[in-house]
């Protein structure tokens, strides 16, 4: 990330949520190894993140052999109450 000019703080648009979930819309046969690497965070926090996308519905976890395979819910809606009624499909859309 970078500094802001005028406050030095560093920020994203997207949450850490946001970006695993379109990297898994890319690339849906990733290791956890690969996401916590293409994202910049650590192992842990990537299967937290996906045991929180996977519990609301965003994200449907299959095991395949020895991998896992995920599939995400496009037509799952936004959590925050101003875009709730808005499909995730219009953020995947933008990245895809």
């Amino acid at each position: 990330m970078t500094p802001t000019a005028d406050t030095g703080r560093e920020w994203t648009f997207l949450s850490n949520h946001g970006h695993v979930l379109i990297h898994l819309n890319r690339f849906p046969e990733s290791r956890i190894r690969d996401i916590a690497e293409a994202v910049g965070i650590t192992d842990r926090s990537a299967q937290a993140i996906l045991a929180d996308l996977e519990e609301a519905g965003y994200v449907t976890i299959t095991r395949v052999g020895r991998r896992n395979s995920y599939k995400v819910n496009p037509g799952s809606k936004f959590r925050h109450p101003s875009e709730a009624s808005k499909p995730i499909s219009s953020l995947l859309k933008i990245f895809s």
